[in-house]
């Protein structure tokens, strides 16, 4: 009779293996937290400021330190992030979609083009931050307004008008991709060269 044994959790070996290639595909600063218990750690301190590309999917992150980190592009769908240390964190392009964000501090951290969908920022703090071309729920979107304030002390821009706070009924809505059908887009710059995607190089 066949003898069937425990797997291990196809998540952590993927991690597991990820890591040890130096993350996702085998280039540059991206490291593997998806479904890892960071709770009320230092990431910063441990693993340094750069963690673009970075996975935390899932990852257990209440009142973890990235304050000043840079995430552009970083995983962190259905992360439970409460009370979490984002201040001054560059959140370019991240993917945070159904992420628990309450209470988590975001002053002066630049969240451009980043999608937010059914993610409950209830309660965090944002002064200052850049919601640019961000995807936000209309209801969490007029949330965040009724205190949005503060302007961006890199990019310069207004925290309610990046949300646009006040906008006219019916307005087109901002969203990452606005600058390939509206021309008063501004069109990103490349953040990352495109070798790095590249399975043969």
């Amino acid at each position: 009779a066949a003898v069937l044994l425990p797997a291990q959790p196809a998540c952590a070996e993927l991690n597991a293996r990820e890591a040890a290639r130096g993350g996702e595909f085998n280039r540059g600063s991206a490291q593997q937290f998806g479904g890892y218990d960071l709770r009320n750690e230092d990431v910063v301190g441990v693993y340094g400021k750069d963690l673009r590309l970075s996975n935390f999917t899932g990852a257990e992150m209440r009142g973890a330190n990235l304050m000043g980190a840079n995430l552009t592009g970083a995983y962190l769908m259905k992360a439970t992030a409460f009370a979490a240390n984002f201040a001054g964190a560059n959140l370019s392009d991240a993917l945070m979609d159904r992420a628990v964000l309450n209470n988590a501090n975001f002053t002066d951290a630049i969240l451009t083009r980043v999608v937010l969908t059914m993610s409950d920022l209830t309660g965090s703090k944002i002064d200052g931050a850049d919601f640019s071309d961000a995807m936000l729920d209309v209801k969490q979107q007029q949330a965040l307004c009724k205190y949005a304030a503060g302007t961006n002390s890199v990019t310069g821009v207004s925290t309610r008008k990046s949300l646009n706070c006040g906008g006219a009924r019916g307005a087109l809505a901002s969203s990452p991709s606005r600058y390939m059908t509206d021309e008063s887009g501004v069109k990103p710059e490349a953040a990352f060269d495109a070798s790095r995607f590249s399975a043969y190089q």
